[in-house]
């Protein structure tokens, strides 16, 4: 069954988000959306680095060619990084997503196993329905797919390829949408809808069993959701603000989960990276590209 989470890492991240499990490097990395940093920490050997960008990412996902990562940043350009030992190299630009909404700013992504990249955004003052979710392919091409969120989140992709999970926090919403292998998506529907009491559904990944697992903005825990959307499992976390999760590790079986100190002066842990054992294995991270299976 699964345990109490633990800090792994007092980060203090002021928005700690996007967490990203790299078995190249054997690291999970972060990001720090309101604080201009990406963080990694080491799995085997602890260590824990951090890079400061000023233009700061909202995610990251690996490139399938292997040179560096795909990133969103505020300004809702895409771009590839080179993280160093020097710092950061922002080595050029893939696209700019929402140029005729400059109130908006790109909000969490995932590959799948296709190499194509879900993209939401949102708008940064949270109060109009301006973000969308976008598809983009590994030659480059931008697809607006879906419109009309506050707080774009979370996309998650089911075992099988064949469900995207996508969710508007601000309304508490968890959407389901089958993608075909054509990358169109169809049959919007409600998945899980957060009772007030909950927090808001924040960022997400899915497990190999096909469970949803959801960070609880305000809501203090993360949960495990069955395929057919009824709650299986909670693992609470001593901080309120809880972001995203990933699975990560040789064999997928240790979930990582980010938080965010924004807000919570008086939560020592808020803004640090927790680890737990989930009890189920995890997917591997799809990396965004050619190349890839």
């Amino acid at each position: 069954m699964p345990q109490e989470a633990r800090c792994v890492w007092a980060a203090r991240a002021t928005l700690g988000e996007g967490p990203l499990w790299s078995p190249g490097q054997g690291a999970v990395f972060a990001v720090d959306i309101r604080g201009g940093r990406i963080l990694r920490h080491g799995l085997s050997d602890g260590t824990q680095t951090e890079w400061a960008l000023g233009d700061a990412a909202c995610w990251l996902v690996e490139a399938a060619d292997g040179d560096g990562f795909i990133a969103g940043l505020r300004s809702r350009r895409v771009v590839r990084l080179r993280p160093g030992p020097d710092g950061v190299e922002i080595a050029g630009e893939l696209a700019r997503l929402d140029p005729d909404r400059p109130g908006n700013r790109l909000n969490d992504a995932k590959a799948d196993a296709l190499g194509r990249l879900w993209v939401g955004s949102m708008h940064d003052a949270e109060s109009d329905p301006a973000g969308a979710l976008f598809r983009i392919d590994p030659d480059g091409t931008v697809t607006r797919v879906d419109e009309g969120y506050v707080v774009a989140n979370g996309p998650a992709l089911s075992p099988d390829g064949r469900t995207l999970y996508h969710t508007d926090s601000a309304a508490r919403t968890v959407y389901a949408f089958d993608l075909g292998a054509d990358g169109v998506l169809s049959g919007k529907r409600v998945h899980i809808r957060f009772a007030e009491a909950d927090g808001y559904p924040d960022g997400m990944t899915c497990d190999a069993e096909g469970g949803l697992w959801i960070a609880h903005w305000d809501g203090g825990r993360v949960s495990r959701f069955r395929p057919d959307g009824t709650l299986d499992r909670a693992i609470p976390l001593p901080v309120s603000r809880v972001t995203s999760c990933v699975f990560a590790g040789p064999d997928l079986d240790r979930l990582f989960v980010t938080t965010a100190a924004h807000g919570r002066p008086e939560e020592p842990l808020a803004g640090g990276l927790f680890e737990c054992d989930p009890g189920v294995r995890g997917l591997p991270c799809g990396r965004f590209g050619r190349g890839v299976a």
